[in-house]
């Protein structure tokens, strides 16, 4: 029989346990991505920035995110047990039942709403949308169709439209123009990994470009949109949005992505291992250019 303090400390294990799931649920790091790139749209917008709507901002945006991830693990957990990437996940080990990852991701969905219509109404909505379109749209369509990396990169844009909302209270062209850098950002960037994970995400049934299409359509839309997603970025400067010292840091970032990715399509050595370090580079490229905006729109 097992004596009290086992029992205290088997309890304590298992609280543990179930707390690091549901951490787990919410994938910290594209949260912190995503409450970034929030931040970073809030510190370019007009006027003064307000830290109580700051903090509003940041704590919706983490709901939603939050929700949104939680619901796409418990919707995709058989597929994730078919990957290596995804396998140790909490529901595909058995840490967490999948009833318990649904109402956690309700709840944070439904804690999220209030959280974003203190700020304003537009914001609330695109919010919202953000949460259908990911969870409704996105996760099962990547089960049709290679099209789907736009569609969910609509979603993962739009934490950079409710930050400039949740200061201006309104969708304008500098809006736009700030949410289609990370628009474009994530073409390239899923193409890449779609073509380095190609024969992982067939066996799971993900549809990828390079799965449906081969490596040769990968390669050119990846040359293309990362021409795009730099072009986005550098003209943040000339339309007024943000300075000098965002341009010199969002040009150094465009030559090393270009660096990366170019000299090898021009000696027709972009395969899967070419993929995966423009994948890791567009990784690195990302955080650095929204934590310029953010300084950038405090100075």
């Amino acid at each position: 029989m097992s004596s009290p303090r086992a029992l205290a400390q088997g309890g304590s294990v298992s609280v543990v346990r179930v707390l690091t799931s549901l951490v787990a649920l919410v994938k910290p790091r594209i949260m912190v991505m995503a409450l970034l790139t929030a931040a970073g749209a809030m510190s370019l917008s007009p006027g003064a920035p307000d830290a109580q709507a700051a903090l509003w901002l940041l704590l919706g945006t983490g709901l939603i995110v939050g929700s949104a991830n939680s619901l796409n693990m418990y919707l995709e957990r058989d597929i994730d047990c078919l990957m290596a990437r995804t396998k140790n996940r909490p529901l595909p080990t058995g840490k967490l039942a999948p009833r318990t990852a649904l109402w956690f991701g309700l709840l944070l969905g439904a804690a999220s709403l209030p959280a974003l219509a203190i700020l304003n109404l537009p914001t609330m909505a695109l919010g919202l949308l953000a949460l259908v379109a990911y969870v409704l749209v996105y996760t099962p369509l990547k089960q049709r169709t290679h099209w789907a990396t736009w569609v969910g990169a609509l979603p993962g844009a739009l934490p950079v439209l409710m930050g400039w909302t949740a200061a201006t209270g309104r969708v304008d062209l500098d809006g736009m123009v700030v949410f289609s850098v990370l628009f474009f950002w994530q073409i390239p960037h899923f193409h890449a990994i779609g073509m380095y994970r190609q024969l992982e995400y067939t066996k799971a049934g993900l549809k990828t470009l390079a799965g449906e299409r081969g490596a040769s359509a990968a390669r050119s839309q990846i040359s293309l949109y990362l021409v795009v997603q730099v072009a986005a970025s550098l003209l943040l400067t000339p339309m007024g949005i943000a300075g000098t010292p965002y341009l010199v840091v969002a040009a150094a970032l465009g030559v090393m992505v270009f660096a990366q990715a170019y000299p090898a399509l021009l000696r027709g050595r972009a395969d899967a291992r070419w993929a995966r370090s423009l994948f890791l580079a567009s990784i690195v490229y990302l955080p650095v250019l929204f934590v310029t905006m953010v300084l950038d729109g405090r100075m």
